[in-house]
């Protein structure tokens, strides 16, 4: 495919081509499919949906519940009434934190989550068990960011009643082997959440072969508008599962007593719905399924492999995790000698580059890895190689810039 067609269909990069936008792994940039999408709910079917029985509000429900339909086959899931339309990952945890965790664990239960989870991943866990009286256990990499099979067997025992751990870390950019994770579980007696926010964009999911019983993603890092999310539900979890919110929406009947809820999943989802960002989510997920994640592998691993192998030639960069490129989902952290990431940023800005930095919402992961922040350039299918050439031209200056000399 022809990467300056592609980037024709986001405003954002052709309206300001001499910007570098490495920064993927926050959130992804929106094609013009997606603002349109979501310019026409607002232009033609304008209403509640789910509530009213004129036109403009069948229609909203419509678009409201294929968007649904759509995103469950998108990730294998076999029902619709199986995805929960959120805020973001982050709701959909502390959906699963609350809805199920405080509802099932008991003193001396175990949680296991690994170091190099997203804080969305770890501060609902730790509210669960301080609240329950479970006990969290970490699992932590090898020094390629990795999870080995006898970490997953030494943490994961009798005592664990839930294990939760991202697909993709958003620091290294290492798959973790969610299987594995999955069926020492299961054979444990415990239940998965995974953390899809970062894997999502990148790869193809499939929740039923994977055998997860909780599936978190969030529209806006695969090209979706922010402010809607998705977690997916095991069909005989979400049946027993409590609502997380209460309210309008939700509910069958209200008496001044009591209420009865609504049926799946609509008891999940209190109040007005984001119907637009529904709608913008399901145009994203057409935009995915129609360049196809073969593609975007491709394109990932070639920008990747160029930025390592350039990287790698200045002497001062250290970079985290993998010396495999094909590791790394598009996401390059690193630490330069002597400047700290903040600077790296910032001066890479005054070139009109976009990385991050900061501890990236992993601040366990840092502690680990013996560093208080990194940098980060994250990587998508609509970045070029001139892009990275500037990148790596660019951060070759910057130690002349903060008064190291040429």
């Amino acid at each position: 495919m022809d990467i300056e067609r592609i980037r024709q269909d986001f405003p954002i990069l052709y309206n300001n081509p001499n910007i570098v936008y490495f920064d993927n792994a926050a959130t992804s940039q929106r094609p013009k499919q997606v603002i349109a999408a979501i310019a026409d709910f607002y232009e033609t079917a304008n209403a509640n949906p789910l509530r009213g029985l004129y036109d403009w509000s069948m229609d909203a429900t419509a678009r409201y519940e294929n968007a649904r339909a759509h995103l469950a086959r998108f990730i294998g899931a076999p029902s619709p009434e199986q995805i929960i339309f959120t805020r973001n990952t982050t709701e959909s945890i502390n959906l699963v934190a609350y809805s199920y965790a405080l509802e099932n664990l008991e003193e001396g239960d175990e949680i296991v989550i690994s170091v190099m989870e997203h804080h969305s991943n770890i501060l609902p866990w730790q509210m669960a068990a301080k609240k329950t009286g479970a006990k969290l256990v970490w699992m932590e990499p090898d020094g390629e960011g990795v999870i080995t099979d006898s970490e997953i067997e030494a943490k994961i025992g009798p005592r664990t009643k839930i294990a939760a751990i991202g697909h993709v870390s958003n620091v290294m950019g290492v798959t973790n082997p969610v299987e594995k994770v999955i069926n020492r579980a299961h054979k444990m007696g415990a239940v998965v959440l995974i953390d899809g926010a970062q894997a999502a964009p990148h790869m193809k999911i499939d929740v039923k072969e994977l055998d997860a019983d909780f599936y978190a993603l969030s529209g806006h890092k695969m090209l979706g508008p922010m402010g809607i999310g998705a977690l997916y539900v095991k069909r005989e979890i979400i049946e027993k599962l409590s609502p997380f919110l209460t309210g309008g929406e939700m509910i069958e009947y209200v008496t001044r007593e009591s209420a009865t809820w609504a049926e799946l999943p609509h008891r999940f989802e209190a109040g007005t719905v984001n119907a637009a960002g529904a709608a913008g989510l399901d145009a994203a997920v057409t935009y995915l399924e129609n360049l196809g994640f073969d593609f975007i592998r491709e394109r990932e691993e070639i920008l990747t492999a160029r930025l390592m192998e350039k990287i790698s030639e200045l002497p001062y960069i250290r970079v985290y995790g993998s010396k495999d490129p094909k590791k790394h989902c598009g996401i390059v952290t690193f630490t330069m000698d002597g400047v700290h990431p903040h600077d790296v940023s910032s001066v890479l800005n005054e070139d009109h580059v976009c990385v991050r930095a900061g501890h990236h919402c992993a601040q366990p992961l840092m502690q680990y890895l013996g560093v208080g922040s990194t940098a980060r350039a994250s990587l998508y299918f609509y970045n070029t190689e001139d892009e990275v050439d500037r990148f790596i031209d660019r951060l070759s200056a910057i130690r002349e810039v903060m008064g190291y000399g040429a």
